[in-house]
């Protein structure tokens, strides 16, 4: 939910930023591009997490612990991205109202956004370390 809010929270800002600077319109659709990416990441756990789901046949009792790792993944990588659209989308708005009134700061505050989309993936990388610990059965 926060990644459309961050996307929203871009996307207002630079529309109406290029009123004053139209050359930023180009530039700056790179903030929207990670909030997209974030959303990317929590579809790519979801994938791994279903591979790790099997039936329960022969009258084999599911783990508990499986089931619950699973849900600690999901909630993990879920949070993360939370926190990572959130901040990807105040960092872009920022950007985008900066590089309006002075062109030299788009690179500084950029990288500051780079550091804000790690987030999201050091949210994946600990998701994958957690559902790899999961099987089902």
């Amino acid at each position: 939910m926060y990644i459309f809010r961050g996307i929203f929270i871009t996307g207002s800002s630079l529309v109406g930023a290029a009123i004053r600077a139209p050359r930023i319109q180009s530039k700056n659709l790179i903030s929207v591009i990670f909030c997209e990416a974030v959303a990317i990441y929590g579809v790519i756990m979801a994938i791994i997490m279903q591979t790790k789901i099997i039936d329960a046949t022969d009258g084999a009792e599911p783990s508990f612990f499986a089931g619950y790792g699973l849900f600690a993944t999901g909630l993990t990588v879920g949070l993360a991205n939370l926190f990572c659209g959130l901040c990807v989308g105040v960092t872009g708005s920022s950007c985008a109202l900066a590089d309006a009134q002075n062109p030299a700061l788009f690179v500084k505050i950029l990288i500051v956004e780079i550091f804000g989309s790690a987030l999201g993936l050091f949210g994946v990388i600990i998701g994958i370390i957690m559902a790899g610990k999961c099987t089902l059965a």
